[in-house]
């Protein structure tokens, strides 16, 4: 694909984040509706959220920043090893969270809304979390990245995020979770329900 028609990686990254924050917003509006209705339609849009979650941010996303922006980033300075190290240990706990996440869900469907607090909770604390993550890559990575990295090393992290991906990542995953993510915000609640 040609330069000019290929979209940076600062792009990529910025679209990614705003839909995942779509993703999470919905998933709160969920719970919520799901503690006016007990509808299994809730449970299992939310299921779909968290499958998404689980594949692009934690399979997709998070390696490539770690794996490009983050370790050209190192190269260029230390000034944002800490940050890059913390961001490091929340991609970790990101994870964990989604785990938790994924239980608390499943004990919902088994044992009922007697369960909905604890979701809801974790939805909440997921959501919180997720916030303060964007935060400090988009404030701190994001224009640290813009100052130190080089020409060469934005052509590398271009191609990772851009059109031009690894050979031996599938595409057809990547689609088939833009086709899953399209779903989800189609059959999402909007703020007024």
């Amino acid at each position: 694909m040609e330069l000019a028609t290929r979209r940076s990686a600062i792009e990529v990254i910025l679209s990614e984040h705003r839909r995942l924050t779509s993703i999470m917003s919905g998933m709160l509006r969920v719970v919520d509706r799901m503690a006016r209705s007990a509808v299994s339609s809730n449970a299992m849009l939310l299921r779909a959220m968290l499958y998404y979650i689980q594949e692009f941010p934690e399979q997709i996303h998070h390696p490539k920043e770690e794996r490009y922006l983050f370790a050209r980033l190192r190269e260029r300075t230390d000034e944002f090893d800490a940050v890059i190290e913390e961001l490091g240990r929340q991609h970790e706990e990101g994870a964990r969270r989604i785990r938790a996440l994924e239980h608390a869900l499943t004990r919902y469907e088994l044992a009922g809304p007697g369960m909905l607090p604890a979701l809801r909770d974790e939805v909440n604390g997921y959501a919180d979390f997720y916030a303060n993550h964007k935060h400090l890559e988009e404030s701190l990575i994001l224009p640290g990245a813009r100052r130190y990295l080089t020409l060469a090393d934005w052509v590398e992290i271009d191609e990772a995020f851009g059109a031009n991906r690894d050979p031996f990542e599938s595409l057809e995953t990547e689609d088939n979770l833009d086709d899953l993510y399209t779903l989800i915000v189609q059959t999402m609640p909007d703020a007024r329900s």
